[in-house]
């Protein structure tokens, strides 16, 4: 006669194995687990990556906008000799869409002036151009020198603030340093962006130093606005 003791250690040891069925279970939903775990994780690091790019892209956005803030506020009334008349004129070259002026900042904090342009061309975006200054006029260095898009899918566009006779402050479109042998008092800038999700970009810059010390400045440029 066997012993009971033994026989219910032995059902004992029976009850506690696993079956086939029970095994294969296990791996199905520990399978499906991890390739839910391995989805999610991956849309997690999807997301953080296109944040991330998106993140880094506004950034540079704001600090190239910010530096030519500072450009803009360090515009300099840089004087040249004007070969044919033997003039001295200021070099300013404003339009609606095209800017180009001398500056004593500089992007890379070289010390002497560096002559800026600021443009959009259609369907690309914001083009800067930097070239040094020296003492002649820089329009043959930039018009040689390569441009760097600096905002693609933006356009650029410009407003010059100036003092009437009447001492009332107005805007005007255009500005040229030669003819009105000075600077704006400010310059508005406005980035509008191609795209509905991009942010629209604004820098109002104050000229500190619009005039030049020796050349008198063209008051009357009334006519022509």
């Amino acid at each position: 006669m066997r012993n009971p003791q033994a026989l219910c250690n032995a059902t004992s040891v029976k009850m506690t194995g696993f079956t086939l069925i029970e095994v294969i279970l296990a791996l199905a939903l520990t399978t499906m687990l991890l390739g839910l775990m391995s989805s999610g994780v991956f849309i997690v690091t999807r997301d953080w990556n296109r944040n991330s790019d998106k993140l880094d892209q506004q950034l540079d956005e704001a600090l190239s906008v910010l530096q030519i803030d500072r450009a803009l506020q360090g515009a300099f009334p840089h004087s040249f000799t004007n070969e044919e008349t033997l003039s001295r004129q200021i070099y300013f070259q404003g339009e609606d869409d095209h800017l180009r002026w001398v500056s004593t900042v500089s992007p890379q904090r070289t010390p002497g002036l560096t002559t800026w342009e600021l443009y959009s061309v259609k369907e690309e975006g914001v083009y800067l151009t930097l070239v040094p200054a020296f003492s002649d006029n820089p329009t043959e260095r930039l018009d040689n020198a390569e441009a760097r898009l600096i905002l693609p899918g933006y356009t650029v566009s410009f407003r010059y603030l100036y003092e009437d006779l009447e001492e009332d402050k107005r805007w005007r479109e255009e500005w040229d340093g030669q003819a009105l042998s000075s600077l704006p008092l400010a310059v508005y800038v406005r980035f509008e962006p191609a795209e509905s999700d991009s942010e629209l970009l604004e820098v109002l810059a104050r000229v500190r130093a619009n005039q030049h010390r020796t050349i008198r400045p063209n008051v009357d440029f009334e006519v022509g606005l």
